[in-house]
């Protein structure tokens, strides 16, 4: 009897032991469950790599609906969209048209052409730096942190975000010429309208890139706001957007000449209503190129390790 107890009891035994020796020597990483540990991140980084293209696309198509959707429950998020162009315009045409438009050799009148193909070129940084704001909040308020933990590819995220900001630049556009219009805006050259306006979202979605980096780095949206207004009012009123550059003090007209804004301002102005185009153009696009060539790589490495 003693015997036979013994022999039922053998199997059962040496299944605990093997149990307890995996367990020993497979132990679970400290820190591995948790996607903001560094197991984490890099078996997260890792598993990006490996996500196919058809899956990326997949990913992003379903946060642009959600952004979408985002909007639509929040309109208010549309504010700066819809209003900007309409109180820039109307502001600058009427306040300093008649002053500015005299040295242009026309009035006003000139200086509608003038003005609504530079503040296409404005619009552009407008809506970049809401990208750093909006993605600055969405850490605070633990969105990502979801959006992290998903099986999803961690650049999914940042291009849905910037195909939807792209969708409001385009929509701000539209406003802008409506209104441009309205205060006697001549379209003459629709292709050339256009490309100006797919020139002007290139250039406007390569700033993107850096407003993303600012909104991973930077602790609060008011920190990302405040660097973004120190970056562009420098940049903005040291262009062609607003005036000519040609009564500009000569250090002033130095930096206004390697200004990307002049460049994609005079290059808009070109195709819309007609002069020199070709080296503004070509200087916008290798400015968009290599802007995105180098803060892409920065803001996915950043927005895969942030903690």
């Amino acid at each position: 009897m003693s015997s036979a107890t013994s022999e039922k009891t053998t199997p059962t035994a040496t299944t605990a032991a093997k149990t307890a020796t995996t367990a020993k020597t497979d132990p679970a990483p400290a820190g591995a469950g948790s996607a903001g540990g560094p197991a984490g991140t890099s078996r997260a980084s890792a598993a990006d790599g490996r996500i196919p293209l058809r899956s990326h696309l997949r990913h992003t198509s379903a946060l642009v609906r959600r952004n979408l959707l985002w909007i639509r429950q929040d309109p208010e998020s549309m504010f700066d969209a819809v209003l900007f162009p309409i109180v820039f315009t109307l502001l600058f045409v009427y306040v300093f048209g008649g002053s500015i438009g005299q040295s242009l050799g026309g009035g006003q009148d000139a200086y509608v052409q003038y003005i609504v193909p530079g503040l296409m070129a404005m619009m552009g940084m407008n809506m970049a730096m809401g990208v750093g704001t909006g993605f600055n909040q969405d850490f605070n308020t633990g969105v990502m942190d979801r959006f992290r933990s998903l099986p999803i590819g961690r650049g999914s995220v940042l291009f849905a975000k910037i195909a939807v900001e792209v969708l409001r630049m385009l929509i701000a556009t539209a406003i802008l010429l409506v209104v441009g219009v309205l205060v006697g805006f001549d379209i003459t050259n629709w292709p050339g309208l256009f490309a100006a306006v797919g020139l002007a979202v290139l250039f406007g979605s390569a700033l993107m890139w850096i407003f993303i980096t600012l909104g991973v780095a930077m602790k609060n949206a008011q920190s990302v706001q405040a660097m973004g207004f120190l970056v562009l009012m420098p940049l903005q009123f040291g262009s062609s957007i607003f005036a000519p550059t040609q009564s500009m003090p000569g250090w002033l007209q130095t930096f206004t000449s390697v200004n990307p804004l002049s460049s994609l301002a005079d290059a808009a102005r070109g195709l819309m209503v007609g002069g020199p185009v070709a080296d503004d153009l070509w200087l916008t696009v290798a400015w968009s190129v290599g802007i995105t060539a180098v803060m892409a790589p920065v803001a996915i490495h950043k927005f895969r390790t942030k903690s």
